[in-house]
């Protein structure tokens, strides 16, 4: 026999793709052969081997009950589970795949994270791009650019991506999408093909959908959501009737925050471990829901300002009312995510306590508007907000459930004891003629004890035996001729006897067909319930907006934020801090001006002072202005930005053959291709993975391209003091910087942004703080000294020897030092001899005069960018001289 089913289950591994199959025997999942050896492995499950015929199988397998913990397990591993089950028919019983469990078609999902699966085609120079949340129904369709698809793979994070056939030959694009945490899962060509995925899509979401959203115009988006419709529909799920709504991108409105931004802004995710995110910071929610729309919209900012004041609104009025916050808080944590309970009801498999939780939800629903008419908060949105879902239909819903489903339902939807008496008559008289039938087998045992006299006489029911009475030893010789004896045990005898047997039979049937029917009422329950998943999904978002508003004004009445108001122009910030720094250390709040005449700050200060804060917490508050959230300022004006670009540090990405260099001149191209008039742009150091002079220079331009053809607001940390001069060339450009406090050789950082350059970096005292060795840190002062003496430096030698040198600017090298007969010292060691003392030099007096205008310069008192002016003056004379 078990040679059959290993038979059987390799038959059924070879119609699937799958990487696992896991075959339903009786009441329980098995893998056999590589797969059991592979699961045992992977879920520490134990494997037995099973022996029949001269052959020997590896088996391993979870009840029925726990396969849905241990898929979960499989598939966010990124495996891909089949599963097989097993249904009866005559003279047996068959086994057949059913669905096909994915990274990105897994339901059983009880985090607050969304679960992505992403489909991806190539179209007319740009992609096709379709995002979809089974556990939801929520799907997206849309055309992007390749810098835009990397933005949109980053912020949804698909577990699972389907490329198409023409996007499968882009080993580019393939490792690019190796590089997030996805699954590459290959799915039939002709889905994609043009035809066939517009009908599916028609088909899915009417026929008059793709214009009305439209995407007529947007082939790709369409290809790539009929691929990703066959997909699903493929798996066998059954959770298309979830997905009620495609739902094209508001490009419009949304603010451009590319992949590199929400990294670096640490948004969802630190960069380095042990750290917070801001969403860990502000996640107040009490439902996944509204954890799952707190996290969007920090993802996607918005620029409508109707949209962003109606969210600031809710938030305010939330946080002046804090009881009725609290009470809403409190509503609002009864439910449960009734968006995946639909998905759920939809695909099938959702048992009686999920359509309980169904029926509970809906009833916040109502709760929750309660709360909100019966206070202040009625005046706000807020009571748009719970307005918008049908509220009647909802509540024949709710009591449609309540009047079907047992209060305490079992496990199983082949059980009796789902179904409420009351709610259909043949049930009724069944469960009345079961319990009757029970009640007969209950008074058995006192009827027969009181009609032989026997003690030690009691009746039982097992799997083996069914009903029966059983007897002592002691008294068995009493027991009258029409017990039959079944079975004889240590101490006791089991009987039956005709009329037991009959009344067996009679319970028997009453459960078999107390089950069947329960069975078939709780399905066509089920079945109206996901007929209702639109109206489900509805409920579900207005629950989510009210927790993820309520979370805000949570936070913001906790921390002292305040509403920011939403202007025509510049960004004007009193008192800023850092929504994440601040709830970790003392923070020392700045303020930030960016105008129209104002609106490019060039930041300068010590490393470690607080340069890379005070920029990120800029953009964190436009940000969270622009989600609808109050921010962490004594004040705040915003003009709504396009977009918000940022270039902070540059990790190394070698193994894809990019050097540090070269991410953070790709990040920089990117920003200057990108950025409008109406952006903010941070930049945190410039050009400093090269030459001095290459980087000074590359800084240079950048800041002059951002300032007269972009015109963005901009604020460029740097420690290239040239180009504090921009301030006096440059219109729209200022100097700020983070103020230090120097007593000797110590320093103080103020963390005190204020008005004006400085000069310096303090990058030894950094080094003291970071913990160099004490004599390193001396020698750098020492040379520091030197070298801004313009006095030579001994290179000292490890056998006591040195070299004295000075640093040559112009070639960014050091040189010999004068030696002692007045020429200079070459590198090896050579006399050289400068051109006056050379008989057979002869100068042109133009030449001459501009020799004497460099010894007369005063290079310490003069400002860089003057010097560099007057540099280019004396090679024009030189140039002009040397042509005539």
């Amino acid at each position: 026999m078990t040679e059959g089913i290993v038979g059987e289950f390799l038959a059924l591994k070879d119609e699937t793709d799958a990487d696992l199959l896991a075959m339903q025997c009786g009441d329980f999942y098995e893998f056999f052969a590589d797969d059991a050896e592979f699961v045992g492995e992977e879920l520490d499950l134990k494997v037995s081997q099973k022996s029949s015929h001269g052959s020997s199988y590896p088996m391993a397998g979870v009840p029925l009950s726990e396969l849905t913990a241990y898929l979960k397990v499989l598939v966010e591993r990124g495996y891909r589970v089949a599963v097989a089950d097993q249904y009866e028919v005559d003279g047996g019983h068959k086994r057949a795949i059913e669905r096909v469990v994915t990274p990105g078609t897994l339901l059983e999902s009880t985090d607050s994270e969304a679960r992505y699966l992403a489909a991806i085609v190539a179209e007319s120079g740009g992609y096709g791009f379709a995002v979809a949340d089974v556990t939801t129904g929520r799907f997206h369709a849309t055309e992007l650019d390749g810098d835009e698809l990397l933005t949109e793979l980053y912020r949804f994070g698909p577990a699972e991506i389907l490329p198409g056939p023409d996007v499968r030959a882009d080993d580019d694009l393939l490792t690019e999408f190796r590089a997030t945490d996805a699954t590459l899962s290959l799915h039939a060509t002709d889905a994609f093909a043009p035809g066939r995925a517009r009908q599916t899509v028609d088909e899915q979401f009417g026929a008059t959908t793709v214009s009305s959203v439209g995407l007529d115009d947007a082939p790709g988006a369409i290809r790539a959501a009929g691929g990703l419709l066959s997909y699903v529909d493929e798996t066998g799920l059954g959770v298309l009737a979830s997905m009620t709504r495609l739902q094209p991108y508001d490009t419009g409105e949304s603010v451009a925050l590319d992949a590199t931004t929400q990294r670096n802004l640490e948004l969802v995710e630190t960069m380095g471990e042990g750290g917070r995110s801001l969403v860990d910071v502000v996640d107040h929610t009490v439902t996944s829901a509204g954890g799952r729309t707190l996290r969007e919209r920090l993802c996607r900012p918005i620029q409508d300002e109707g949209e962003l004041t109606r969210r600031a609104d809710c938030v305010d009025a939330l946080a002046g009312e804090a009881l009725a916050r609290e009470r809403l808080r409190e509503t609002l944590g009864d439910g449960y995510d009734v968006a995946r309970l639909a998905s759920k009801a939809v695909s099938g498999s959702a048992d009686a306590r999920d359509l309980l939780r169904v029926r509970d939800t809906l009833s916040v629903l109502d709760e929750v508007a309660g709360v909100i008419e019966g206070s202040a908060l009625a005046d706000s949105p807020l009571a748009d907000v719970v307005s918008q879902p049908d509220r009647a239909a909802a509540a024949e819903l709710v009591d449609e459930l309540a009047d079907a489903l047992a209060e305490e339902p079992p496990a199983s939807t082949r059980e009796g004891g789902l179904i409420r008496q009351g709610y259909h008559d043949e049930l009724d008289e069944l469960i009345e003629g079961h319990e009757e039938a029970l009640d007969w087998m209950d008074g058995l045992a006192e009827r027969e004890q009181s009609r032989l006299g026997i003690t030690h006489l009691s009746t039982g029911r097992n799997k083996t035996d069914g009903y029966y009475i059983q007897v002592g030893n002691s008294e068995t010789g009493e027991v009258p001729e029409e017990y039959d004896e079944i079975k004889s045990l240590k101490n006791a005898r089991r009987y039956t006897t005709e009329k037991l047997s009959e009344r067996e039979r009679e319970i028997f049937r009453f459960e078999e067909r107390r089950g069947e029917l329960e069975h078939e009422l709780f399905v066509d329950l089920r079945e109206r319930v996901a007929e209702r998943a639109e109206l489900l999904q509805d409920v579900g978002r207005a629950l989510a907006d009210c927790d993820c508003l309520s979370s805000l004004a949570v936070h913001a009445v906790e921390n002292d934020w305040t509403r920011p108001a939403l202007v025509e122009s510049g960004i004007d910030i009193e008192a800023g801090r850092h929504p994440v720094v601040e709830r970790e250390v003392e923070f020392v709040p700045n303020d930030l001006e960016l105008s129209d005449g104002r609106g490019f700050l060039v930041v300068t200060g010590p490393n470690m002072s607080g340069k890379s804060t005070y920029m990120r917490q800029s953009a964190l508050i436009t940000l969270l202005a622009q989600i609808g959230s109050f921010v962490p300022a004594r004040s705040a004006r915003i003009d709504p930005v396009d977009g918000i670009y940022t270039r902070v540090g540059a990790l190394d990405e070698l193994a894809q053959g990019r050097s540090t260099f070269m991410v953070e001149m790709s990040e920089l191209a990117n920003i200057l291709h990108s950025a409008t008039e109406d952006s903010l742009v941070i930049l945190d150091e410039v050009g400093r993975g090269t030459a001095t002079y290459d980087g000074i220079s590359i800084a240079w331009a950048a800041t002059e391209y951002l300032h007269n053809e972009v015109r963005a607001k901009t604020l460029f940390a740097t420690h290239y003091h040239e180009l504090t001069g921009l301030a006096e060339h440059l219109d729209r450009v200022a100097n700020v910087h983070v103020a230090v406090e120097e007593q000797g050789d110590d320093v103080t950082f103020l963390r005190t942004v204020r008005e004006g350059a400085t000069d310096r970096s303090y990058g030894v005292h950094v080094a003291d703080l970071a913990g160099v060795p004490e004599p390193v840190v001396d020698r750098s002062r020492d040379v520091l000294a030197k070298l801004r003496a313009e006095k030579a430096i001994e290179a000292r030698g490890s056998s006591g020897e040195s070299v004295q040198a000075v640093f040559d600017l112009d070639s960014e090298a050091f040189r010999g030092s004068t030696s002692a007969d007045g020429g200079r010292q070459s590198r090896d060691g050579e006399s050289e001899t400068t051109p006056d003392d050379d008989p057979d030099s002869s100068l042109d007096p133009e030449t001459e005069a501009v020799l004497e205008a460099v010894r007369e310069t005063n290079v310490a008192e003069t400002s860089p960018v003057e010097l560099m002016s007057t540099v280019e003056k004396w090679q024009q004379r030189l140039s002009d001289d040397a042509s005539e």
